[in-house]
């Protein structure tokens, strides 16, 4: 019989734990928070403390009945909802309801749902700490504050449906600040001149450097003819190599925001489906005759910090594994002495190493398998030695004018053995792959096989991917692990912002917002305020501020803001943009409209003509299956653009790679544009025709 009733947030994670627990708990899910404010009005006391009004969550009254009832039947009850403050808030409203004692030690937390971990948890319950609730309740009323108080002035002032928040309206911001310095941007003129050259038999580039002895940028083409004409033709001459060896150290494990960015660049994952893939890891996955274990640590935490079994663990296996070189003289370390330690949590890491990705492949979906094989990798890569790089640097002579030549080659691959770091463009850090240059010496001579200045120009800020916007939200302490993807999912609803090419954009809407909340609340988009006010939610959470007062402090001059915005704002009337396409199905004018995935037509009659359809690129190309149609560019339902022919469904060709104009050279077929860790490539769909394509100075 049971005498204990253990209550967790969801279902998978129940049954993971129900099997560790055995038959004396009973181990039941409250589906997520069981009381929040009302949706149907603001739901704060502010002149009495900031009181909050919790309801139950509409939908939970069968769930709730279920606790009680079970409550009754044991002796004891436990509250394990996950560790942050999220799940101490559900845990403190769970005891509430259930009449639990405030000195009751009945929370339990675990870092990661494997069989030790949670039998630990079980042996050290303790209170509920108000700290962190308190640090939940003041984030979560001081985000209706803002919602529910400038919301009802934008629906009022410019549409009805907007919303503001605290960091949502930041990251707008980002994006829209962006976009001015790109529109603001004048490109600038410059030259690069490459020379190919010959020495021992073997080939090798080497870039235009310096002229009698000063290093020169190049600006125009006279500057180039000028360089050139100081050549004359003349052999090389190397002047000067320098060799060393240089570490490159491994990057640490995942922190949220480091996974979101990784799993975006490496597995093109959107935060959201980052977060939700994590949790399945986390929760546990049904192993077969190992049974249903969590494979993952939790997935919402900023700590670097590594339990010392975990780290053992890491220890036996690389060098079981590599050897003992892979391993470093110390185990490495990637907590900062300095950093703001509620370092309850660990890093995101594999359960047990021991557990190689291929070896339970058969058990993950392919999602799963992805995500869990680059945390595991990330994880043991970081706990691994140095690798070991040897540099050269060839500066050559010919008369006044000196090119240099850089090679590397890896010397050890340490970490880099399991594991290389994505940049923000989507490729492998610099030195993954070995660039050669022959064995050179002072004196050497090396002759010009070709001489290549080619014209650049500066190009401008990138826009930001989910993975550059993450990072900047982070970077200036704006919002917490748990806030990153919802943000982005919330400002693409709310049609602030679009996603091209997987970059985004602000919306004429967005823009609206932003400009209106610029003049009205310039504090809720100043980057060093909200940070400030994440801030002081963390100060809550170590008990060092009172969280009425934090609130207070804010509130006082927002109050006066809003006096003013809802006097002085005034109503803005947005026009549609009116296309020249007719409707088809009511004669009516197509308008422009932003939706989630960029703008497409709609029907100026609606709400009589519903009629929408997308708005047609033409690639120029003609269809290689029909030779009638042309190749026009179009959206999957999730927003993946694809390319196929207009005479569809007539003609089914799709293409998922861009078509190009030209045709094969070598057997006329349709040629696409592919891309991997080197960039953007050329390739034929039907003969073994490669090339790279041509430099635009594109960031990816």
């Amino acid at each position: 019989m049971a005498d204990s009733l253990v209550i967790v947030e969801s279902p998978a994670k129940a049954k993971t734990i129900s099997k560790y627990l055995g038959s004396k708990y009973i181990v039941k899910a409250s589906m997520g928070h069981i009381r929040d404010l009302p949706k149907s009005q603001i739901g704060v006391e502010v002149k009495k403390n900031f009181e909050p009004k919790y309801i139950t969550i509409r939908g939970k009254g069968s769930v709730l009945k279920e606790l009680k009832d079970a409550s009754k039947r044991v002796k004891k009850v436990y509250l394990a909802a996950d560790p942050d403050r999220e799940g101490e808030a559900i845990a403190w409203h769970l005891a509430h309801y259930l009449e639990l004692s405030d000195q009751d030690a009945c929370r339990v937390v675990f870092n990661e749902i494997t069989k030790q971990a949670v039998k630990d948890a079980f042996k050290t319950p303790r209170k509920i700490n108000q700290d962190l609730v308190n640090a939940q309740q003041a984030r979560r009323i001081l985000d209706r504050l803002v919602g529910y108080k400038i919301s009802p002035l934008l629906w009022k002032k410019v549409k009805k449906g907007l919303s503001a928040g605290r960091v949502q309206s930041v990251a707008v911001k980002l994006i829209y600040d962006r976009e001015n310095e790109i529109k603001a941007f004048e490109p600038e003129e410059y030259w690069t001149i490459t020379a190919k050259l010959a020495a021992d038999k073997s080939e090798f580039e080497a870039k235009f450097y310096s002229v009698n002895g000063e290093k020169k940028e190049l600006k125009s083409q006279s500057e180039v003819n000028e360089v050139l004409a100081l050549l004359g033709g003349s052999d090389f001459v190397v002047s000067e190599v320098k060799e060393k060896e240089r570490l490159r150290n491994p990057s640490p494990p995942f922190i949220t925001s480091s996974l979101q960015q990784e799993a975006a660049r490496k597995l093109n994952f959107r935060a959201a489906k980052t977060m939700s893939v994590a949790q399945q890891l986390y929760e546990g996955i049904d192993l077969g005759s190992e049974g249903t274990v969590g494979l993952i640590t939790y997935m919402r935490t900023d700590s670097t910090r590594i339990s010392p079994v975990a780290q053992e663990e890491a220890k036996e296996y690389i060098t079981g594994k590599y050897g003992e070189s892979y391993y470093p003289a110390e185990p490495r370390n990637y907590v900062k002495k300095n950093a703001n330690a509620q370092d309850a949590h660990e890093a995101i890491r594999p359960s047990s190493v021991l557990r190689e990705p291929e070896s339970i492949k058969a058990h993950l979906s392919r999602d799963q398998f992805r995500l869990y094989k680059l945390v595991w990798e990330r994880f043991v890569a970081s706990q691994m030695a140095s690798a070991v790089l040897d540099t050269m640097t060839v500066d050559l002579h010919a008369g006044p004018v000196v090119f240099r030549a850089v090679g590397s080659k890896i010397k050890f691959h340490g970490f880099m053995k399991v594991y290389v770091e994505s940049s923000d463009e989507g490729t492998a850090d610099a030195g993954e792959d070995d660039k050669f240059l022959p064995p050179l010496k002072q004196g050497d001579q090396a002759k010009p096989q070709a001489i290549d200045p080619k014209q650049h120009f500066t190009q401008p800020p990138p826009r930001y991917t989910e993975a550059r916007l993450v990072k900047a939200l982070e970077e200036m302490g704006i919002g917490r692990p748990s806030t990153y993807a919802p943000t982005l999912e919330t400002i693409q609803k709310r049609g602030y912002v679009a996603i091209e090419e997987k970059k985004f954009i602000p919306t004429e809407l967005g823009e609206l917002v932003i400009q209106q909340m610029i003049e009205f609340f310039p504090e809720i988009l100043d980057v060093e305020f909200t940070a400030h006010m994440e801030e002081g939610l963390d100060h809550i959470e170590e008990g060092k501020e009172d969280w009425v007062r934090v609130l207070s402090e804010f509130y006082d001059s927002f109050e006066k803001r809003l006096e003013v915005a809802e006097e002085e704002m005034e109503k803005i009337e947005i026009q549609d943009e009116v296309s020249d396409e007719i409707c088809e199905k009511c004669g009516n004018h197509f308008v422009y409209k932003m939706g989630r995935f960029g703008k497409f037509l709609a029907c100026s009659g609606f709400p009589d003509c519903r009629n929408t359809k997308p708005i047609v690129k033409d690639t120029g190309v003609t269809c290689p299956s029909c030779h009638e149609g042309k190749i026009i560019e179009r959206r999957s339902k999730k927003g993946r653009i694809f390319y196929g022919c207009d005479r569809y469904p007539a003609c089914e060709f799709v293409s998922w790679d861009k078509p190009v104009e030209q045709p094969c050279p070598k057997c006329g077929a349709l040629l696409v544009e592919k891309r991997n860790k080197s960039g953007t490539f050329i390739q034929c769909v039907s003969c073994d025709f490669k090339e790279e394509a041509k430099d635009d100075d594109r960031e990816d």
